[in-house]
This record gives C-alpha cells, sequence and structure tokens, in this order.
C-alpha cells in the first residue's frame, strides 16, 4: 500500500467517507471512542467498508511522522483534476482560484486547501514539479477540505496564468515589494490569487504575468508572512468583497 494512500487522522478519514470516497479497509487503535470515532464505524459499516482494531504502535508504523489520532484508511488515490473541471465547478458564479508555486510544505498546502475551501474558493491549482503534492501530511493539515475542494496539477504555471487570463480571469500575485496593498484592489470579480512559495516569493517569471501585484503590509519587525496565512488574509478579501458586492446588487423591498 502506497503511503500517498494513507488517510491519518479523524476528520479526514470522516470527510472521505461523507465525501464517498471509496477506502478499501479502516484501521482502528483499541480502545478509542467517542462522537467521532462512533460517526467514522458507522459510516464504514454501511459503506461495507472493512474495519480492524490494531495496537495503537501498529498505527504509528503505517502513518509515521502524522497524527493519526488512532485513526487510520487505505483509501483510493486522490484524483487531480484539469483546470477546465475547476472553472466548470463555479457554473454561473465568477470564478475563483488560487494558484500555488513551488509551496514545498505539504502542511503550508493542506492549510491553504482547508483556508480556500471555506472561503468559497472553486479550486487549488499547483505546479507538477518543485511543489507539494496531496500526501498524507497534506490531508491532515486539510482537515477533511481536500474531499471537497479539487486540487489541478499542471506542467508550466505561467502558461496556465495565460490561460486564464484568456478566459477574463483577473491574476493577482501575492508580493512583498508591490505598490498596491490588498484592501485598496478589486477582488470581487473573476479573480486566480497566486502565492509564492516559502522563502521564495512568486518568481520573476510568474511575477511577471501577473495582472497585478498586491502586498501585505507588515506593522511589526517580521518581513513577510507564513504562505498559509498570506493567502489566508487574501482568499478572505476575495469572500468579503464578493459578499459586499453581492449586497450591493440585492434590490431594495
Amino acid at each position: 500500500m502506497k503511503a500517498k494512500n494513507v488517510l491519518a487522522g479523524r476528520n479526514p478519514v470522516r470527510e472521505a467517507l461523507r465525501g464517498g470516497r471509496p477506502i478499501n479497509k479502516l484501521l482502528l487503535a483499541k480502545g478509542v471512542t467517542g462522537g467521532v470515532i462512533n460517526e467514522i464505524y458507522r459510516m464504514a459499516r454501511e459503506r461495507c467498508i472493512p474495519v480492524q482494531q490494531v495496537e495503537r504502535i501498529y498505527l504509528d508504523r503505517v502513518a509515521p511522522q502524522t497524527v493519526h489520532q488512532g485513526v487510520v484508511a487505505f483509501a483510493a488515490e486522490k484524483e487531480y483534476v484539469s483546470v477546465e473541471e475547476i472553472l466548470a465547478l463555479a457554473k454561473g458564479e465568477d470564478p475563483f482560484l488560487i494558484l500555488l508555486n513551488e509551496i514545498t510544505d505539504p502542511h503550508n498546502l493542506g492549510a491553504i486547501i482547508r483556508t480556500a475551501e471555506a472561503a468559497g474558493a472553486h479550486g487549488i491549482i499547483i505546479p507538477a514539479r518543485r511543489s507539494a503534492a496531496l500526501t498524507p501530511a497534506a490531508f491532515k493539515a486539510a482537515a477533511g477540505a481536500a474531499e471537497y475542494l479539487p486540487v489541478a496539477r499542471v506542467t508550466n504555471l505561467v502558461q496556465t496564468i495565460r490561460y486564464l487570463q484568456q478566459r477574463n480571469i483577473w491574476v493577482v500575485g501575492a508580493d512583498l515589494s508591490a505598490r498596491d496593498i490588498f484592501w485598496n484592489v478589486r477582488l470581487d470579480g473573476p479573480v486566480a490569487l497566486v502565492i509564492g512559495g516559502e522563502g521564495k516569493g512568486l518568481g520573476l517569471q510568474v511575477r511577471k504575468s501577473c495582472d497585478l501585484l498586491v502586498r501585505l503590509p507588515m506593522a511589526g519587525c517580521i518581513a513577510s508572512l507564513n504562505a498559509s496565512v498570506a493567502a489566508a488574509v487574501l482568499a478572505y478579501e476575495v469572500f468579503r468583497q464578493r459578499r459586499m458586492a453581492a449586497h450591493e446588487r440585492v434590490p431594495d423591498r
């Protein structure tokens, strides 16, 4: 069983079951109980998924370096989707995408997926090379959101940016040297946010390809924010502006 097919943790396993993801086998540590565990066990039995109780040390070996919380599932590999499939999910709404350029920490990837799903993004786009993938650690950090938010993997992020621009999607990159502060920019239309990698930023070609660059003002001694935090701030600014724009479009009664 490949490690990438292992889901560890109560929320990731529960959301995989809720989302209908194929699961081959479920392992529970002996003695674990509680509301979430009972819910996981019930859904597994309803779907005729084999459930085995094992010693916790065995789960430590199956899901090393992961806080498994006494729950591990052997699942079918999460499939990546195409950019076109993500755009189709917008279904009449203005597309809202988040592009990640060389985010190499799977915990950051998972955290961004979790925030993006909560903020109403339609999908995440990552490069195929020099980027964290949908590993067990990423799934754990996403806390179940990866079951609902599609992720596309592309060979060339710059070409993908140009494709989105051809589809009239405004591409906005987060950059420390940008002139504009993010809250002074219109983000309520079709938009793709671009977040750079840890310590590297956007990269020259990606930066040049963006329609606009924005920055997060820094008042303290630290010069930059974690990539997942920056993504969260910008994603919720998109969410806020969209809610305000939708409210303004509601006619008076």
